[in-house]
Order: C-alpha cells, then sequence, then structure tokens
C-alpha cells in the first residue's frame, strides 16, 4: 500500500512537471530600434527630414540676418530721430523678434509632425514583420531589447536577423 501511494505520487508528480514544462511560452527578443534604423525606408524619412529641417534653418537664418541688419540701421540713426520714431522702431523690432520665436515654434512642431508622419508606415511594417517571423517561429512573447526597453537580460532568440531578411535586407 505504501508503495502504491509513493508510485501514484511519483505519477503525479510526472505528469504535473510535464504539463509544467508544455505550459511554458516561449520568448524572443529583438532590438526594435536597431531594426528601424537599419531599414532602407528610414534612411529615405532621414533625408527628407534633413531637408526640411536646412529648409527651416535657412529661413530664419535670413530672417535673423534682416533683423540684425535693422537694428544696426537703427541704432546708427538712432540719435538724428525723434523719441516717437525710435519707440516706433523698437516695437517694429520687438515685433520682428517675436515673429522668428513663432516661427521658430512652429517649424520645431511642423519637423515633430513630419517625423511621426514618416516613422509611422516604417514602425508599423517593422511591427509586422516581427509578428510573422514571431508566429512562423512558434513564439509566444517577443520582448523589445532596446536600451531602456524594460529588458534587463535577454538570452533568448534574437530574431533581428530573420526579420531583416523577412524584409529583405
Amino acid at each position: 500500500m505504501r508503495q502504491l501511494r509513493t508510485l501514484l505520487f511519483i505519477a503525479i508528480l510526472f505528469v504535473g512537471a510535464m504539463s509544467f514544462t508544455h505550459a511554458q511560452s516561449k520568448v524572443a527578443h529583438i532590438n526594435t530600434q536597431e531594426l528601424i534604423t537599419a531599414m532602407p525606408e528610414m534612411k529615405s524619412a532621414q533625408a527628407q527630414l534633413e531637408k526640411l529641417g536646412k529648409t527651416y534653418e535657412t529661413e530664419i537664418q535670413g530672417m535673423s540676418t534682416e533683423l540684425q541688419n535693422k537694428m544696426k540701421q537703427y541704432d546708427a540713426e538712432a540719435s538724428t530721430k525723434t523719441d516717437e520714431e525710435n519707440q516706433k522702431r523698437l516695437i517694429e523690432v520687438q515685433g520682428m523678434e517675436q515673429n522668428i520665436r513663432q516661427y521658430q515654434a512652429q517649424a520645431q512642431q511642423d519637423m515633430q509632425d513630419k517625423n511621426l508622419e514618416l516613422l509611422k508606415p516604417i514602425t508599423e511594417k517593422a511591427k509586422t514583420a516581427i509578428l510573422k517571423v514571431a508566429r512562423a517561429q512558434g513564439f509566444d512573447y517577443v520582448l523589445d531589447s532596446t536600451q531602456g526597453g524594460g529588458v534587463i537580460m535577454a538570452d533568448g532568440k534574437n530574431l533581428l536577423d530573420d526579420v531583416k531578411k523577412e524584409l529583405g535586407f
């Protein structure tokens, strides 16, 4: 009787251990930032952003140069003008400075909007490829191993090379 109980206990432990090992999920990791940076579409998006940034930079530089020239002119002529004219000129210069600050803020907002617009399809394509590869290889979870992404240790399978292959690069 005692042997039967021991044998039954061992059988239950064995069945429990087997079901536990089958219940474990397969986990992989990928550095999504590295993947997105390596995608050809990202290089094109960065080129577009750089071009737009240079355009804004040139325009702001031109506005600043115009402001500086006007300030030099007004400083040189200040002694020959009345206080009322100098006051109007001061208000004009302050208005120009305000316009430059507003333009800089708008340019920064436009750059952020363009960045989001360009990145959305790239990140969606990467996510779709990651899901396809992970499902094909039977993974239940894929963790993002990008620095600061919350993964402390990533000893599992890295899907980066497989996803790059899926995307054709």
